[in-house]
């Protein structure tokens, strides 16, 4: 078995979780972990006895990794996925994949040019309830999809959520692009559809930075079936994660990480979803998979720039006050 050289760029509570799935890899020797913060890297470091850098190009360098995570503000995914692209290293990039579909597209067309696996972490692909909920979908027995309710609530503004995040300039916006994101990754993936316009209004009401703390987004699919996400980022509201399907047969109800439940005769029923666990060691594979195998990643930079295009419509139309079409670019 061939093992894989990886280190991780950004020593944040994400990287966290991609450092312990590297570690526990079979298939992968963690060899380094970058960050600007010499303390903070040196504590992941020690983590996992590797050595730490605070610049990741003199990481890359050294190391001579075959993959490289990013996990750093997202004004920077950009400039370092690009650079570790033409290093020859195989990427995954942190979602959102970056500030815009257009930064995007840099990004895709540099990993074409290099010949490098790009994958990017949209993690709704790999959760079971959303695993299970696709396939039950696929099997056609709950008819003709009419229209998907999406709702995520939770404190955004926490003293604990890093400054950038609320700078647009360095995060490219609020709760849109990175809790609505994994919405609009959910609602794609589950139905196989493409979101093609989209009807946003935000709000900006944050104690802290310039960024909107709610946002209701109303789409249209390319299937003719609607979705409707409510986003909702203030304190005080009990936290929320599901996502409702209704079909002309019967309907679906995901509450995240507690279960999947079917329309049955007496309501919802449960549904077996078979063995839960954290996401990051199945996109870990599917990206080992891709490299190794030639298989087709779950998650490409192409799939993962049609996000970043309903989240860049979501955002002109609470600017025109009308419903946006999603470019393509």
């Amino acid at each position: 078995m061939h093992i894989l050289r990886a280190v991780v760029v950004g020593a944040g509570a994400i990287a966290g979780l991609h450092l312990r799935t590297l570690a526990a890899s079979e298939r992968t020797e963690l060899v380094g972990v970058a960050d600007i913060s010499g303390e903070r890297a040196r504590l992941a470091a020690e983590a996992y006895s590797i050595k730490p850098y605070t610049d990741y190009r003199a990481m890359v360098r050294a190391e001579k990794p075959d993959i490289v995570v990013i996990t750093l503000p997202h004004v920077l995914h950009k400039e370092a996925a690009i650079w570790c692209a033409e290093q020859g290293c195989h990427v995954l990039l942190e979602k959102p994949m970056a500030m815009n579909a257009r930064e995007c597209a840099d990004i895709n067309a540099a990993a074409a040019r290099c010949g490098i696996v790009l994958a990017v972490g949209h993690m709704q692909h790999y959760f079971a309830e959303n695993v299970k909920a696709k396939q039950l979908i696929q099997s056609g027995k709950l008819g003709r999809l009419v229209t998907i309710i999406d709702r995520r609530y939770g404190y955004y503004f926490d003293e604990k959520r890093p400054a950038w995040f609320l700078d647009k300039e360095t995060s490219g916006g609020g709760i849109v692009i990175n809790i609505g994101s994994h919405s609009i990754d959910k609602i794609q993936w589950l139905t196989d559809c493409q979101i093609t316009s989209v009807k946003a209004e935000l709000t900006f009401y944050g104690e802290r930075g310039d960024v909107e703390g709610s946002a209701s987004l109303l789409m249209r699919t390319s299937h003719g079936a609607t979705a409707s996400v409510s986003l909702f980022g203030y304190r005080g509201v009990p936290p929320a994660n599901e996502t409702e399907l209704l079909f002309t047969d019967g309907a679906l109800k995901i509450v995240a990480r507690k279960g999947l439940w079917i329309s049955g005769a007496n309501g919802y029923e449960l549904v077996d979803t078979g063995a839960k666990g954290e996401p990051f060691a199945p996109q870990w594979d599917d990206l080992l998979n891709a490299i190794g195998q030639g298989s087709e990643l779950s998650i490409t930079g192409t799939y993962a720039q049609t996000v970043s295009a309903v989240v860049d419509a979501a955002y002109r139309s609470h600017e025109t006050g009308r419903a946006e079409e999603v470019a393509v670019i």
